[in-house]
C-alpha cells in the first residue's frame, strides 16, 4: 500500500487520527490445467461524512469568526500527538494561508460594496439637481413603494426620490440554499434581524418596481409586489443612447449625399452600385424600368451605366482604358528647378576606320578611372569624365537597333552623334548609312575625322565628299563641327572633348534632377542567377534604390544599382547609364522607363500595355507587309510611303530614285528613307523595322542574317529586275487599289424548252444552249422578256442524266438554279462569270 492510503480524520470524540481507508487480504485464483495462482487484494472503504444536527458542534463551529476557527483547528492540531512536529508546523502553515486569502476576499467585497454605495449615493444627487432645475410636474397620486434592504433614500426639497443601488450579495434575503461560511450566516442573521424601513414614493409614475435579491418561495407564494424588477440606471442610459443614434440615422437618412461615380468603359452592375453606395436590387429595379435585364454579375456598357448613376442623382465621371497613362510623365519642369546635364554621344561610323580605336582613346582620358582599360563595357554606355572636369556619357551601339528603335518611339536618347570617318578611306556606304541614322533621329553631327597621321591621309578629300551627303562642314560656311584626330597616336583628342562640349552648350542640355526618374532602355538581356538586366539611360530626375517603374509593358522594383564600372551606387542623375536588376521580365530595347508611386499603378499601367500588344497581334498579316500598307493609304491613315532601296550598280539606284520622286500626287508620295549600293544587311532591316517602310533589292539579295531579321520583326523585302515593275507597284500602292476588281465575263445562253417537275428537287428546265457555253458553278441571269427577274448561281447541269461540267452551244442539257424555282417555258438563262482585274493609277 502507498502513503496514499493514510488518510487524517476527525474521530467521534474530537481527535484529529490516522487512519487506514484499505484491508488488504489475498485470494487464489484457480485456472485451466489444474494451475492456481494467489492475488494480493485491496479493498477501499468509501468515507461517508456524518450528518450534523442543529445546535451541534458543527453549526457552532459555522457561526464563529476566522480567526476564533483558526485557533480552534490551530489547538487542535497541536493537540494531535500522532503527528510529528514537521507534519504539524505544515498543517499550520496550510491553514493560515488560508485564512489569509478569506481575510482578502472579505476585505475586497466589502471594497467593492462601498464603491457601489459612494456610486448610487453620486447617481442620486445627480438626479436630485436634475429634479430641481426643471419645472415641477403637476402632482399626481404616487403608489408607495417599499425600499430594499440597503438602498440609499435621497430627500429633495420638493419631494424624496429613492434611487435603487444594485443589490449586493449581503443585502439579500436567505434562500433555501444555506451557506457553510460563518460570515455569510451572521450577514443573513443580519438582515433578517433589521427592521423594514418606510415606504417612499417611487420615482417615476410608470417605471416597474424593482425585485429586492433573489426569488425565494415566501414571495413567489405571497406574490409580494417586490418580486417585480425594475430597469437599471444604465439600461435607462443605453436605452436613451439608441434612440439618439436612431434620431441621427434618421437625419442621415433624408440628406442625400451626392457622389462622384467613375464609370469605366464596361463595368458589371454589382460594382456600380458599390461605387454608388446603393443597393443592388435597386439598381436592377432601374435597368428594369430602362429595359434592360440584368442580374447583379452582368456587365453592362458606359452609356447604360451613366444613365443609372443620373437617375439616382450622383454625378459621374467617364474613364477609358487609356487613361491610367494619363500623368505618367508628370508635369512640366520649372525653369528654376532645371540643371545642366552631361551630354549623351553616340560614336558611328564605318568598320575599320578607327571608331573602335578612338573609343579607347577616350576612355584612357577618363581621369577617375585611373587605367586603360578600366571601364566596364558589356552594358553598352558608360560615362567619361574629361581632364578638364566635364562630363561625357558615350553610348556604345553604333547602328545597333536600339538607337532606331528610339527614334522610331521618339525618346530622343542621344543628343550628339560623332560620325568618325577614316582620312586614307574617305566616305563608305556605312558611313551614309550613319548620316541617314542621325537625320532620322534629328540630332546634330560632329565629323571626326581619324587616322590624319597615315601618309596617305587626305582630310580635304573626306570633306568633299561630305558635301554631296549634305553635311557642310563649318569650313564651307555650315554649321557642322569637324576635328582632325588620330586614335593611335592620341592627336587632338582634347580638341574632339572641346566640341562635343561646345556643341552641347549651344543646345542648352538641362534637367531636373529633383523629380522621379525617366529615361530609355539602352539594351537588355536575360543572365543567369541574376534574372532580366537592363541597361537604362536616366534622362530626367534622380532613379533611386527601392523605385517602382515601368519599362514598355514590363514593370518592376528597382533592386540593384551598378554603374558602367560594376561597382553598385545607391542613386544615378540625369545623364547617367546604370544596370537594373529587379524586372518582372524581360524589356525591349527602345522602351521608355518611367518610376511610379507604386505597385498597383505600375501593374495597371503595364497590364494596359500588354493587353494593348496582344490586340496589336490578332490583326491578320504582318505590320510591315505591301498589302496593309494598301489598306492604311486608302483609309487614309498613311500620307507616304516609305521605302528603303539597294541596287547593285549606283546607275540602277539613280534611276529609281529619281522615277520613284515623280510617282503619286500632293497628298501621297514615296519617301526615300535610305538608298545606296550592294546588299540589303540588318542595319537596312532595322531602319525599315524602325519606319515600317518596305526594302526594294534591284538584282541584289539580303544575306541570311537579315532574311531571318526581316522574318522576325515582319518586314516585307521585295526584290525586282525590270524597274518598270517596281514602277508598276508603286503606282498600284499610291493608288490605294491594289486590291484586284471584278470584272463580269460573258459565257453564254441557253433557252428553256420545256420545265420538269421532279420530286425533291423542284423544277428543272430543260434547255438548248443556243450561244457561247455553259458551265457547272457559273453565275446566271433569268431573263423573261428580255427583263432580269433572278441573278444566282447554277445548282446543276446534266446531260443524259449525268453532270457535266461544260454544255457547248448546239446540245441540249437540264439546268436548275439554286434556291429559285420559278421558271417557265421560253424563259432565257444568261450564265456569267466574274473575273479579277488589276487596278491601275
Amino acid at each position: 500500500m502507498s502513503d496514499n492510503d493514510h488518510k487524517l480524520s476527525l474521530s467521534p470524540r474530537g481527535r484529529l487520527e490516522l487512519k487506514k481507508t484499505v484491508d488488504a487480504g489475498q485470494v487464489r485464483q484457480s485456472f485451466s490445467h489444474g494451475r492456481s495462482k494467489v492475488v494480493a487484494v485491496e479493498v477501499r472503504k468509501k468515507r461517508t461524512l456524518m450528518s450534523t444536527q442543529p445546535g451541534t458542534a458543527a453549526e457552532t463551529k459555522a457561526e464563529a469568526t476566522p480567526d476564533t476557527r483558526l485557533e480552534e483547528a490551530a489547538a487542535l492540531i497541536e493537540a494531535t500527538s500522532d503527528l510529528t512536529s514537521q507534519e504539524k508546523a505544515h498543517r499550520l502553515r496550510a491553514l493560515q494561508d488560508a485564512h489569509k486569502v478569506e481575510e482578502e476576499t472579505l476585505l475586497r467585497q466589502k471594497a467593492e460594496e462601498e464603491a457601489r454605495a459612494a456610486a448610487a449615493i453620486l447617481e442620486a444627487q445627480e438626479r436630485e439637481a436634475a429634479a430641481r432645475n426643471a419645472p415641477e410636474p403637476e402632482s399626481e397620486p404616487v403608489e408607495p413603494v417599499a425600499p430594499m434592504a440597503g438602498d440609499v433614500v435621497t430627500e429633495s426639497a420638493d419631494a424624496a426620490q429613492p434611487t435603487p443601488p444594485p443589490t449586493s450579495p449581503a443585502q439579500e434575503e436567505p434562500s433555501l440554499q444555506e451557506s457553510d461560511d460563518g460570515e455569510g450566516a451572521d450577514r443573513k442573521k443580519g438582515a433578517l434581524a433589521r427592521p423594514a424601513p418606510a415606504k417612499v414614493p417611487s420615482a417615476k409614475r410608470n417605471e416597474p418596481r424593482r425585485r429586492a435579491g433573489k426569488l425565494t418561495i415566501t414571495s413567489a407564494l405571497e406574490g409580494d409586489d417586490r418580486s417585480e424588477r425594475g430597469r437599471s440606471i444604465a439600461a435607462l442610459r443605453r436605452a436613451q443612447e439608441k434612440e439618439r443614434r436612431k434620431l441621427q440615422l434618421q437625419q442621415k437618412s433624408l440628406e442625400k449625399v451626392v457622389r462622384e461615380v467613375v464609370i469605366p468603359e464596361a463595368i458589371t452592375v454589382q460594382e456600380l452600385a458599390n461605387r454608388m453606395a446603393e443597393r443592388g436590387a435597386n439598381v436592377i429595379k432601374v435597368l428594369m424600368k430602362m429595359g434592360v435585364m440584368a442580374t447583379i454579375n452582368q456587365v453592362v456598357d458606359a452609356d447604360t451605366a451613366e444613365l443609372v448613376v443620373a437617375e439616382f442623382g450622383h454625378n459621374f465621371k467617364r474613364v477609358a482604358d487609356a487613361d491610367v497613362e494619363d500623368g505618367l510623365q508628370g508635369v512640366v519642369d520649372e525653369e528654376g528647378e532645371m540643371r545642366s546635364r552631361p551630354p549623351v554621344v553616340t560614336i558611328m561610323g564605318h568598320v575599320d576606320h578607327g571608331k573602335t580605336s578612338l573609343l579607347d582613346a577616350l576612355r584612357q582620358t577618363d581621369v577617375v578611372s585611373g587605367e586603360a582599360g578600366g571601364i566596364t563595357q558589356h552594358i553598352g554606355a558608360y560615362q567619361v569624365t574629361m581632364p578638364t572636369g566635364g562630363k561625357i556619357t558615350f553610348i556604345d551601339t553604333p547602328g545597333h537597333e536600339a538607337f532606331t528603335s528610339m527614334r522610331a518611339r521618339g525618346a530622343k536618347v542621344t543628343d550628339i552623334v560623332v560620325l568618325v570617318v577614316a582620312a586614307d578611306d574617305g566616305i563608305m556606304p556605312q558611313t551614309i548609312e550613319a548620316i541617314r541614322h542621325a537625320r532620322a533621329a534629328d540630332v546634330p553631327i560632329v565629323v571626326a575625322i581619324n587616322k590624319i597621321d597615315k601618309p596617305e591621309a587626305d582630310p580635304d578629300r573626306v570633306r568633299n565628299d561630305l558635301l554631296q551627303q549634305s553635311v557642310v562642314l563649318e569650313q564651307f560656311g555650315g554649321d557642322v563641327l569637324s576635328v582632325e584626330v588620330s586614335a593611335k597616336k592620341k592627336i587632338n583628342l582634347d580638341k574632339l572633348e572641346e566640341a562635343i562640349l561646345l556643341q552641347s552648350e549651344v543646345l542648352s542640355l538641362r534637367a531636373n534632377p529633383s523629380r522621379a526618374a525617366a529615361g530609355t532602355v539602352v539594351e537588355a538581356r536575360m543572365e543567369k542567377g541574376r534574372g532580366s538586366v537592363a541597361t537604362i539611360l536616366v534622362q530626367r530626375g534622380t532613379l533611386r534604390t527601392g523605385d517602382v517603374f515601368v519599362a514598355g509593358k514590363e514593370w518592376g522594383r528597382v533592386r540593384a544599382l551598378l554603374d558602367d564600372r560594376g561597382n553598385r551606387v545607391e542613386e544615378a542623375g540625369p545623364s547617367t547609364p546604370v544596370e537594373i536588376l529587379g524586372f518582372q521580365d524581360t524589356p525591349d530595347a527602345g522602351d521608355d522607363f518611367i518610376v511610379v508611386a507604386d505597385e498597383s499603378k505600375a501593374r495597371e499601367v503595364a497590364g494596359y500595355r500588354q493587353r494593348k500588344q496582344r490586340d496589336a497581334l490578332y490583326v491578320q498579316g504582318a505590320r510591315g507587309t505591301l498589302e496593309q500598307m494598301f489598306a492604311r493609304i486608302q483609309a487614309g491613315e498613311a500620307k507616304e510611303l516609305p521605302v528603303v532601296i539597294k541596287g547593285d550598280v549606283q546607275g540602277s539606284v539613280e534611276a529609281l530614285i529619281g522615277t520613284l520622286e515623280k510617282q503619286g500626287t500632293a497628298d501621297v508620295k514615296v519617301r526615300i528613307l535610305h538608298a545606296a549600293v550592294g546588299g540589303i544587311n540588318e542595319s537596312d532591316v532595322t531602319l525599315a523595322k524602325a519606319s515600317d517602310a518596305l526594302i526594294i533589292g534591284f538584282n541584289v539579295r539580303a544575306n541570311p542574317q537579315a532574311r531571318e531579321l526581316a522574318r522576325r520583326d515582319g518586314v516585307d523585302i521585295r526584290y525586282y529586275s525590270i524597274i518598270y515593275n517596281v514602277v508598276d507597284d508603286m503606282r498600284a500602292a499610291l493608288s490605294g487599289m491594289l486590291a484586284p476588281t471584278y470584272r463580269e465575263r460573258f459565257l453564254g445562253n441557253a433557252d428553256i424548252r420545256q420545265v420538269f417537275n421532279i420530286t425533291k428537287v423542284g423544277k428543272v428546265g430543260g434547255c438548248m444552249v443556243t450561244e457561247g457555253v455553259v458551265k457547272r458553278g457559273a453565275r446566271v441571269r433569268l431573263l423573261r422578256d428580255n427583263v432580269v427577274i433572278h441573278e444566282g448561281s447554277l445548282g446543276q447541269l446534266k446531260r443524259f442524266k449525268e453532270d457535266v461540267k461544260e454544255v457547248r452551244s448546239g446540245f441540249d442539257c437540264g439546268m436548275s438554279f439554286e434556291n429559285y424555282h420559278d421558271i417557265q417555258e421560253g424563259d432565257v438563262i444568261e450564265c456569267f462569270e466574274m473575273e479579277e482585274v488589276a487596278s491601275t493609277l
